[in-house]
């Protein structure tokens, strides 16, 4: 008896921490965000911005033309919360990304990318799973995180992997 309650236990904990991609449940709310104009301009540091695929390319990386060679174009770091409306998970995760931009606004930049709008970016990153969070350096290669993480363990990775020379 004990077992089996050990594996719902687990199986609660998994389904609570990670949405798999799936289109069959869709809902109307959205994340709080601030749209990144369509010439790249950032004018609303300390907000989360909801990115597209070519914002990505000319803020992030250009995978079309370097889809070998990891070439990061911005000047700060950055979170990338890939996400989907549907994922509760995900919405768990929506606050701590807007508080994250905010106290570490001119440090580091928050994006998030819709994994249904953009399934070409998911797609490049191989996202299976959500919500996948990337963190990238100004130098050095990106580090992917899966799953509804606590706050803490996000501050973590910021000063661990994006803010090492600070």
């Amino acid at each position: 008896m004990k077992k089996y309650s050990f594996l719902i236990g687990f199986a609660l904990v998994m389904s609570l921490t990670a949405c798999s991609s799936n289109d069959s449940i869709k809902s109307a709310d959205s994340a709080s965000s601030i749209e990144a104009s369509g010439d790249g301009n950032l004018t609303d540091q300390g907000k989360v911005m909801h990115l597209n695929a070519e914002q990505f390319k000319t803020l992030v990386w250009d995978y079309s033309k370097n889809a070998d060679n990891w070439i990061f174009k911005g000047d700060l770091p950055v979170i990338i919360d890939f996400y989907a409306d549907w994922c509760r998970p995900c919405k768990m995760v929506a606050p701590i990304m807007d508080e994250l931009a905010a106290e570490y606004k001119g440090k580091i930049r928050v994006y998030k990318i819709d994994t249904d709008k953009e399934k070409e970016l998911a797609q490049t990153f191989n996202i299976r799973s959500i919500p996948a969070v990337l963190f990238i350096p100004v130098e050095g290669k990106p580090q992917m995180s899966v799953g509804a993480l606590p706050k803490p363990t996000f501050v973590t990775a910021i000063k661990d992997v994006l803010m090492v020379k600070e």
